[in-house]
């Protein structure tokens, strides 16, 4: 009878442990609905440039046996930057033209023989032909050696040199950047479930790394018509104010100011599950209250209704609370 006495009050024991444990107040952390303004933001990344610029690459692979050493410095178009090694090129040309002149010289005398009825128009017209065919040549050898001096596309700074002496120019590779320094603008990718709200005339706030803690102004200039199909973006260009402390190629955060509410309810978006608050009175009881949602960010919401600023909820929410739980406030 004693040992079953004693197994009795074990299992009460722990049946009284098991209830207490289940029973006590969750800990949870609380936050406070103040009042404040609300902004849809719509975010993107980009990087500075100047408005009037432009890519300077060779259109013929070569290496490098002069280059101007101008960078920074303003150009006028048409202003040498690099030259490529024309050695080969000039004495193909060489050979075409002292051809050229030969057959210059042919064809004169097959034209005074015609004139004289004593040269046939056969030889007259090969002549002419030869003639034809190498000042062809000599037009393309020319335009090759052209090729060969990569002069600046614009009038500007040349705002960076990356080939060097030596080096061989591929076709389509970047030795150079010629543009105006002023004015500068951001072009940033926007994803394209954003773009329908993005429009001409709207305000930007931009953060730099270089500049930590400021929010540098921007406004939205222009945006392409077409968007990239692989990447799902819009491209949209951002004017920047005269004074703007950025430099050209910097990287940048675009925060695109869609809408501003002034002095509404926040809530910390945390805060919010299933379309409801867990709100928690002085008490520590808990009470689930539906509210409807303005403007969504990555931070806060705005609440719209049900709630007033002063209560305190949890956050971040708690799954399984139900109205009527009481907490502890950690």
């Amino acid at each position: 009878m004693i040992r079953r006495l004693l197994q009795i009050a074990v299992l009460v024991a722990a049946g009284a442990a098991a209830w207490w444990f289940a029973s006590r107040p969750i800990t949870v952390t609380i936050a406070t609905i103040s009042r404040g303004d609300a902004a849809r933001i719509v975010y993107a990344t980009g990087v500075v440039e100047p408005k009037l610029w432009s890519e300077v690459t060779p259109l013929r692979r070569g290496r490098i046996i002069e280059t101007c050493r101008c960078e920074g410095t303003d150009v006028a178009s048409g202003a040498l930057l690099f030259r490529l090694d024309d050695a080969e090129v000039s004495a193909r040309l060489t050979e075409l033209e002292a051809r050229l002149g030969f057959a210059e010289q042919e064809f004169i005398r097959a034209e005074d023989l015609l004139d004289r009825r004593v040269g046939t128009r056969e030889k007259y017209e090969e002549a002419f032909a030869n003639v034809s065919g190498l000042r062809a040549s000599v037009a393309s050898v020319r335009s090759q050696l052209a090729d060969l001096e990569i002069r600046a596309p614009m009038a500007g700074q040349v705002l960076r040199i990356d080939g060097e002496v030596g080096e061989v120019a591929e076709p389509g590779t970047a030795l150079a950047w010629v543009g105006q320094p002023q004015p500068l603008r951001v072009v940033a990718e926007v994803n394209e479930e954003d773009i329908p709200v993005v429009h001409i005339g709207q305000r930007a706030l931009l953060a730099a790394d270089a500049f930590p803690g400021e929010n540098l102004p921007a406004e939205v200039a222009a945006i392409t018509p077409k968007g990239d199909p692989v990447l799902k973006t819009y491209r949209v260009y951002l004017a920047l104010p005269a004074d703007t402390p950025l430099f050209i190629g910097m990287s940048i955060d675009v925060n695109i100011v869609i809408a501003v509410h002034e002095d509404v309810m926040l809530a910390p978006a945390e805060s919010v599950t299933g379309g409801r608050l867990q709100i928690v009175d002085a008490e520590g009881v808990v009470e689930l209250r539906p509210v409807t949602l303005g403007i969504v960010g990555a931070e806060r919401v705005e609440i719209l209704d049900s709630a007033a600023a002063g209560e305190q909820v949890v956050s971040p929410a708690v799954d399984g609370l139900v109205s009527g739980d009481r907490v502890r406030v950690r």
